[in-house]
């Protein structure tokens, strides 16, 4: 019976493994924090219009984008890219509604609708975030 028992832990704990090595992105660590973006400050009330979208620095990784979908919907992506690792040059930069990541050696750019890739490829789509609105306040968090 212990035998039985050591076998079934040793393959779900392999098993367990294995899933999160084909699911997860090897380049973008997940990071914990919240922004809460007050939507009556000038830097965010784009926020409170449908279509606009808001650039936040120094929060995750090499900071996010928050969309406005209108009818209380937002999205919110890193904005490091997701198809290298994060360097001196991976921080994107957001134009209308594509993020496009200024390294020389790649034409990587995203979707910020969906987050995934519209040119140059690669595997991963942009890492996404949680966004939920209260009152004023647009809140983004990992």
């Amino acid at each position: 019976m212990k035998k039985i028992l050591s076998i079934l832990v040793l393959v779900a704990l392999l098993s367990c493994e294995s899933d999160d090595g084909r699911r997860g992105n090897p380049f973008l660590i997940d990071i914990s924090f919240q922004a809460i973006l007050n939507t009556d400050l000038p830097q965010y009330s784009n926020l409170n219009f449908a279509g606009n979208s808001v650039v936040v620095r120094n929060q995750g990784i090499r900071g996010f984008v928050v969309y406005n979908f209108g009818n209380g919907q937002y999205s919110a992506f890193e904005l490091s890219d997701p198809n290298h690792a994060p360097n001196s040059c991976s921080g994107m930069t957001v134009q209308g509604i594509t993020a496009t990541c200024p390294c020389p050696d790649d034409t990587n750019s995203y979707d910020i609708f969906s987050g995934q890739p519209s040119t140059g490829g690669g595997e991963y789509g942009m890492k996404p975030y949680r966004v939920t609105r209260s009152g004023n306040s647009v809140i983004v968090s990992n």
